[in-house]
């Protein structure tokens, strides 16, 4: 009876040490969209490859637009090895406006980001500007006098990519520039389709089907490489340096060890380097955008930096 007893216990013990070394990622929003996404299909494809010898648990953590997921990782779970969140260029962009209760980016650590959907800039197929330069040459002669639709609203992603690519051409009086917030990306192309807005940002998976359609010219992406399969040059190619991809990544908590970043830091670029990641890409419209570990955590940080200060020249904050 005393020798089946302590079986069972250990056998308790060893559940409980199994679960206890289970991956966990939390998705900062309910079920659907970009964060469930990353959660869901990195987890799974890190135990397909074998960087995790355990299914990964994916929580939901709706609440304050990914803020009470970050708070929980920051109060209640800062050293937790085992914990992963999924992070965009929204948590950037709410960090850089404070928009986290007085929250900062040095509070946890970004691990990487694997994909990337890419910003884009079109105008209705019959607009009279035919390159990025073109816009942007009639911008700098009057900015009042081009105005851009967005799925996002004023200080958002789809504005502030606008923003950069205004400053990056050395167009200084950024709050002249009009920007119309609506409801997605589908409702900004029918602005400019419809000759309300001169132009229209958002990301390339809102556009193909417009394209396709012939209701709009995209005139740059705004990613590193041009999209493969789609014949449009990136606003690099030219001559403006402006990068606005809202990629796909992860951070985890702070307080972890070095050495078990670098394993995140691993078994995410090993996800990228896969298969099945490619395939994922490929199904919902995502480019390579491969950073991680220190690489990844610099380009944040000059995000940040950089929404913050489009942010207050705007009046987002003070």
């Amino acid at each position: 009876m005393t020798h089946t007893l302590r079986a069972a216990t250990l056998a308790a013990a060893l559940l409980v040490v199994g679960a206890a070394s289970a991956a966990e990622c939390i998705a900062p929003a309910n079920p659907g969209g970009g964060w469930d996404f990353t959660c869901r299909q990195i987890g799974k494809i890190m135990y397909d490859i074998g960087e995790v010898d355990q299914p990964v648990q994916v929580t939901n953590m709706a609440g304050a637009g990914g803020g009470l997921a970050f708070q929980t990782v920051v109060n209640e779970r800062t050293d937790d090895e085992d914990l992963m969140v999924a992070a965009s260029v929204a948590t950037v962009t709410r960090l850089a406006q404070n928009a986290y209760g007085g929250a900062s980016a040095d509070q946890v650590r970004f691990v990487g980001a694997i994909g990337a959907d890419p910003g884009v800039i079109v105008v209705a197929a019959d607009s009279p500007y035919q390159t990025l330069t073109d816009l942007l040459d009639a911008m700098k002669e009057d900015p009042s006098s081009i105005a851009f639709a967005g799925g996002s609203a004023a200080g958002g992603f789809d504005h502030l990519k606008v923003l950069q690519l205004a400053q990056a051409h050395g167009i200084e009086d950024l709050r002249s520039i009009k920007y119309i917030g609506v409801d997605g990306g589908a409702d900004a192309i029918t602005q400019t389709v419809g000759g309300f807005t001169q132009g229209m940002t958002g990301d390339m998976s809102e556009i193909v089907g417009f394209i396709e359609s012939g209701e709009v010219r995209p005139l740059a992406v705004l990613s590193e490489d041009r999209v493969e399969g789609f014949d449009i040059p990136t606003a690099r190619e030219q001559g403006v340096d402006v990068i606005g991809v809202n990629w796909r990544g992860l951070y985890v908590p702070k307080d972890i060890s070095d050495e078990r970043f670098q394993e995140w830091a691993d078994k995410l670029t090993a996800v990228a380097e896969s298969d099945e990641w490619k395939a994922a890409m490929a199904a919902n419209g995502l480019a390579p955008f491969t950073r991680v570990a220190d690489d990844f955590q610099a380009f944040v940080d000059e995000s940040i930096a950089s929404q913050a200060e489009l942010s207050r020249e705007i009046g987002v904050i003070q």
